[in-house]
């Protein structure tokens, strides 16, 4: 079996699965190998953890190289910079333990771990949408919300590792209850699922968010009510990072992400109604990577 040389190897842990890719860093935008395992996060850390090997042997086996000596790793939730310890993270079973270190030390080599919405930012700033902006807002809004920061081709982690979280930013009126022990954040009204129950809650029907755009555009009321409230409140979150940030470029990643109302001028008037400025000018940009920008963010953590 042949050494990993310069390849970039990531991993994303995402919800439903785990995926991994290796990269060649001078081609960075194209996948040498990219395979995917399922989280099973259900039956506990300890299997979630060979999960994760299982991932990493598959890898090995289908690209004919060793492991690398380091690997990047997006999570949900974040390792705190004081203790490794992870935290804030919707997949429950791995708050509280030291993913970073259990992965190393299963997998004999160095784990570099990053907030999965950073990961997204990491790679629509330097291969996707962001290319050329100095200063990046990557956001995350599909089945939780969340948010990176990119200047200068780099990740902004903060003291407290929790830089872009804007998803548990509370909204003015709003009181549901969140899995992170707050109420009215961001993510119980703009995910993808808070949209879901806001649906059916106005008519007791039980639909995917692409069933109820597509109601919307023809002329439903409850649907256009349920996309509107989405804009209003997209519009009061984003306008708040705007003001203090004031990023060049917003990419709006996620499966809520993919919705027009997000882009349109109505939204941008709804957003400049919250900024302290009389112009909004930056630019609301779709992801170019799609469902790549994780896994490839999380391998170019591990670049020189």
């Amino acid at each position: 079996m042949k050494l990993s040389c310069s390849q970039l190897w990531g991993m994303d842990l995402g919800g439903t699965k785990i995926e991994g890719v290796i990269l060649d860093p001078t081609q960075p935008e194209k996948a040498l190998h990219r395979l995917r395992v399922p989280t099973e996060a259900n039956q506990g850390y300890e299997h979630l953890l060979g999960q994760i090997e299982l991932l990493l042997r598959n890898l090995e086996q289908a690209s004919g190289l060793q492991r690398p000596e380091r690997i990047g790793l997006g999570t949900p939730g974040v390792a705190s910079p004081q203790t490794g310890i992870l935290k804030n993270s919707n997949t429950l079973c791995l708050n509280g333990k030291p993913l970073a270190r259990d992965i190393s030390e299963l997998m004999g080599c160095e784990v570099l771990l990053a907030n999965d919405a950073n990961c997204c930012a990491l790679a629509e700033g330097r291969l996707g949408a962001g290319r050329g902006y100095r200063s990046l807002f990557g956001i995350i809004l599909g089945t939780g919300v969340g948010g990176g920061i990119v200047v200068d081709g780099e990740v902004l982690v903060g003291t407290h590792g929790i830089a872009g979280e804007w998803g548990h930013n509370p909204l003015c009126g709003e009181s549901t209850p969140c899995y992170c022990g707050r109420v009215g954040c961001l993510e119980t009204v703009c995910s993808g699922p808070a949209l879901e129950k806001d649906y059916h809650s106005r008519t007791g029907l039980s639909l995917r968010l692409p069933e109820i755009a597509s109601r919307a555009a023809s002329g439903d009321a409850d649907a256009m009510a349920t996309l509107e409230q989405l804009r209003e409140k997209f519009a009061e979150a984003l306008g708040a990072v705007i003001n203090l940030l004031d990023p060049d470029a917003i990419v709006i990643g996620g499966g809520v992400g993919n919705l027009d109302l997000l882009y349109t001028t109505e939204t941008r008037e709804a957003i400049l109604s919250h900024l302290f400025n009389d112009r909004f000018e930056t630019p609301l940009l779709r992801p170019e990577l799609g469902d790549s920008a994780g896994v490839f963010g999380a391998a170019m953590l591990g670049a020189a």
